[in-house]
């Protein structure tokens, strides 16, 4: 391996966000030397984008939430497709794992008598995410980076990595690059977690940042992996869509949480119309019920914006479909009425939700304290992802662990708000010791010059190519972007996602022969090109899951399949590379509810 750097390490984590940072974190402090691949700098992790807060059942404002509830809600809002054992360790220890956040430095907003004060979130029966304003994303990244470099980790800072390595079955490292020179590096490990976050960037409208192109996903398939859920695509409900140049950013659900509500053209909380059964007790009646149950009144039930997002987008979108819209193509969400309410309204306003207040006079010239926001929804997460053992995030592939979004199980269908802060912190810390433990167990794989010499001759092939007129990357993942939004959206049918298969297999071949100039050297085309491989590999995974699910669940919702069907619940489907490199979709049994996880749904019911 003449022509690249190589470093060795015990634990590699691939991706520095939230779940990679508290993985590095934890595989340190079990005295190995660990290596941390970031694609962007360090503490610009898309982690920072998200707002609301950490779920975690404290019970800091309501005393009746515990982890049962808490456990209860995330199945609840997946669709009983979760993994219950990841579910139950999530809700167990996200507390834990939020004081220890604490201890390391976070800054909390608080209650009157200090303690962490915790607000309402869509799908949540209680007040339950941990935060500070709505920057929590930012704080979390601000104290697992401060706390983490001073554990020894090696840091390798824009960088991406490209191809994992494997010592037959098992991991041994991998191969990327520097985004800033172009050089080829090498990284040999005894475990690999990949935490490189999610697939926003294969869909036009997205409230992901650039880094969010598929990386983990492809990189685990390609190596042997199962990937799970990957149908469930969530769309957030509310993102940003005036003006168009920052259409698809995110505006936090913590806005709804502090009783910001949904209208229509007309002035209607159209919200109201449609209940899902499953949540009608724990739902409002009247807005004024909602509106107290926003302030903290025990007695009183959820407002109908803090239904679960799946059921708010789709409700959303039918508004628009049926020309009650906002000019824009959106609806109207409203923080200013609350002036009706309270007294100091604008200043409230300012101090709890100051990240968007900000954000929409800066990028729209629209004082959210005084009128109402357009919104609409925006790609923002996947369930899907790698699929792990719930204790130690290990995949199918020894040696190699996923946390954070790129792991698979917990979620389901559908993703309730505040559980992915939560899920990164849990998870990243069980995937940093499962990592670690098997590190220590099992020595160096060997790495294959062969493979590492083939793998930078394939980085560099687009340089040796010219693109013909509209094969340059840019034309080629724009037109990925729009063909996987308009067929593989939010509203989907069998019709529509066969045309999006064939034309996923035209941009594959136009994907290889996309060329690029200049050097290697600052090139943003270069990491177009070598982008696109992974996000056709997720958008066909979740195109291929989609279509094999002929129901409407959670985050699916099939046009020709408009209702949930019991046999699409006794599984979760799985995607794997086949032997001769198609890609292959199956069938799992879910994981059986035990007895004590059964008795508590009933319970909660």
């Amino acid at each position: 391996m003449p022509n690249a750097n190589t470093y060795e390490h015990d634990v590699l984590v691939i991706g520095a966000g939230g779940a990679g940072l508290r993985a590095a974190i934890e595989a340190s402090a079990a005295g190995l030397k660990v290596g941390l691949v970031c694609k962007s700098l360090l503490g610009k992790a898309h982690t920072v984008m998200a707002e609301g807060g950490i779920a975690a059942s404290m019970g800091n404002v309501d005393d009746r939430d515990n982890w049962r509830v808490h456990f209860s809600d995330t199945m609840r809002g997946g669709q009983y497709l979760n993994n219950p054992r990841m579910a139950e360790l999530h809700a167990k220890e996200a507390p834990a794992r939020v004081r220890e956040l604490e201890a390391w430095g976070a800054v909390f907003d608080r209650t009157p008598d200090g303690r962490i004060l915790q607000r309402n979130f869509g799908g949540h029966r209680y007040p339950r995410l941990a935060h500070v304003g709505d920057r929590t994303g930012l704080e979390m990244i601000r104290t697992l980076q401060d706390h983490g470099v001073h554990q020894g980790i090696d840091v390798h800072m824009e960088r991406t990595v490209v191809a994992l390595l494997k010592d037959g079955d098992r991991i041994a490292g991998a191969v990327g690059y520097d985004r800033e020179k172009g050089q080829i590096h090498v990284f040999k490990a005894r475990a690999v977690v990949i935490a490189t976050g999610g697939v926003g960037k294969a869909f036009q409208i997205t409230s992901n940042s650039w880094e969010y192109t598929g990386d983990g996903h492809a990189l685990a398939y390609e190596a042997g992996a199962e990937l799970i859920d990957m149908e469930f695509v969530q769309f957030h409900p509310t993102g940003m869509v005036w003006p168009p140049s920052v259409r698809g950013i995110l505006v936090t659900e913590g806005v709804r949480g502090e009783g910001g509500v949904l209208r229509n053209k007309e002035g209607r909380r159209f919200m109201f119309d449609d209940i899902p059964e499953n949540y009608r007790a724990q739902t409002a009646d009247t807005p004024e019920e909602g509106w107290r149950y926003t302030q903290g009144d025990k007695n009183a039930r959820r407002p109908p914006e803090l239904l679960t997002r799946d059921h708010v987008a789709r409700r959303i979108n039918l508004e628009v479909k049926a020309g009650r819209g906002s000019p824009h193509g959106g609806v109207f969400l409203d923080i200013a009425w609350i002036k009706e309410k309270l007294p100091n309204a604008a200043e409230h306003i300012k101090k709890k939700l100051p990240s968007m207040y900000h954000q929409f006079m800066k990028l729209a010239n629209l004082d959210i304290t005084k009128e109402p926001m357009e919104v609409g929804p925006t790609t923002h997460y996947i369930m899907g992802g790698v699929r792990v053992d719930a204790e130690s995030q290990m995949s199918s592939v020894p040696g190699l662990f996923a946390a954070g979004e790129s792991g698979g199980g917990l979620h389901g269908a559908n993703r309730l708000g505040g559980n992915s802060l939560s899920d990164l912190l849990v998870f990243g810390q069980r995937a940093g010791a499962g990592a670690a433990a098997y590190a220590k167990q099992n020595s160096a794989g060997q790495v294959s010059s062969d493979e590492v010499e083939a793998i930078s001759r394939k980085i560099l092939e687009p340089f040796e190519r010219e693109s013909a007129q509209g094969a340059g990357p840019y034309q080629v993942q724009q037109e990925l972007q729009v063909m996987m939004q308009k067929l593989v959206g939010i509203v989907r049918t069998e019709k529509e996602m066969r045309e999006a298969l064939v034309e996923l297999d035209a941009l594959k071949k136009r994907a290889e022969k996309v060329g690029v100039s200049g050097n290697r050297e600052y090139n943003p085309g270069w990491h177009t090109a070598l982008d696109l491989k992974n996000l056709l590999i997720v958008s066909e995974a979740i195109t291929l899951a989609a279509l094999e699910r002929k129901e409407s669940r959670g985050a699916q919702f099939r046009d020709d399949y408009p209702t949930k069907d019991d046999a699409y619940g006794k599984f979760n489907l799985i995607v794997k590379r086949a032997p001769d490199g198609s890609m292959q979709v199956s069938r799992e049994p879910i994981v059986p509810l035990s007895a004590e996880q059964t008795q508590i749904i009933q319970e909660m019911k």
